[in-house]
């Protein structure tokens, strides 16, 4: 992840939203901002509403209530021009599975004004010896590059990516990870990425929101949500009669020194475990499975 400058006007602008779908609610008053050049990961489990917010910045779902404005325009009010300034990579395509590779291409750049050269999009994706191989023999992992390049061979200014790794193996996803960076640090493409894999949001985002229950219940870069995370550590020791003992303190150092204070000795199986960003996630998804969930505290908001 690399730190950018971002304009103070965001390309990506939503307030208040909710969604009904009939007698159910699955947003609750999300709000998000996203500035230009900036990689923003939205991470939430199955159900959280994390689909339904993002089809509704790319216009195609109408929201119940709230403001959205995404490049200027309120995307339920888009036109063309508008559409051909985002780029789309979906979850999974089932389309064009007769058409070759650079045919396939070469003719989704002739709906863009300043589209990439298909030949220079196949080299930056890894496809270039499969450029005449029909789609529908594409591995996986394959027919998820050529989404990826589908998705900017516009050249789009805001680029949607919903779980654009999956199927990669180890040196696919780095060489996506680092063309994603590029694109953001080079171009000033502004990226919307959904995944589960929160090691890939950690590498790649400049901030990331988590949505749970169509509540957005933190949002901040990584390192943010980090010291979050570590404000409650959990510290576990066996007792002497031979039970596992854990206690999370916002202050293990000083449980720890209590410990060894009324000890006779080392205290056996004593470890101090900091969470994770997965830890928190988990924490969230589970008190909102619960029932016990919290809204957002004000200085972990999307703005």
């Amino acid at each position: 992840m690399t730190q950018k400058h971002t304009s103070a006007q965001p390309v990506v602008h939503a307030r208040d939203v909710t969604m009904t779908y009939g007698d159910i609610d699955v947003l609750h008053g999300v709000d998000l901002g996203i500035h230009r050049g900036e990689v923003f990961a939205l991470l939430g489990p199955n159900g959280a509403g994390k689909t339904t917010t993002v089809e509704i910045l790319e216009g195609f779902r109408r929201r119940s209530a709230g403001e959205v404005s995404v490049l200027g325009t309120d995307p339920e009010r888009s036109d063309d021009a508008w559409r051909g300034r985002i780029g789309l990579v979906l979850q999974s395509w089932r389309d064009h599975s007769r058409w070759r590779v650079a045919e396939l291409l070469t003719h989704f750049a002739t709906y863009y004004p300043d589209p990439r050269d298909p030949a220079e999009l196949l080299a930056l994706v890894g496809l270039t010896d499969h450029a005449d191989r029909q789609v529908q023999r594409l591995s996986g992992g394959q027919r998820r590059r050529l989404d990826v390049a589908l998705g900017i061979v516009g050249r789009p200014e805001l680029l949607f990516l919903d779980e654009p790794t999956t199927g990669f193996d180890p040196e696919a996803r780095h060489e996506f990870h680092v063309l994603v960076e590029r694109l953001a640090r080079d171009e000033g493409v502004t990226v919307l990425l959904t995944t589960h894999d929160l090691a890939e949001a950690e590498r790649l985002a400049d901030r990331i929101a988590m949505l749970v229950g169509g509540r957005i219940r933190a949002c901040g870069t990584p390192a943010e949500l980090a010291r979050r995370a570590a404000a409650h550590a959990e510290v576990r020791w066996t007792a002497d009669d031979g039970t596992p003992r854990r206690e999370r303190t916002e202050d293990p150092s000083r449980l720890v020194w209590e410990l060894h204070r009324h000890a006779d000795g080392p205290i056996p199986g004593l470890e101090v475990r900091r969470p994770t960003l997965e830890d928190t996630y988990l924490h969230m998804v589970h008190r909102e499975a619960d029932g016990t969930a919290e809204d957002a505290d004000e200085e972990t908001q999307a703005a």
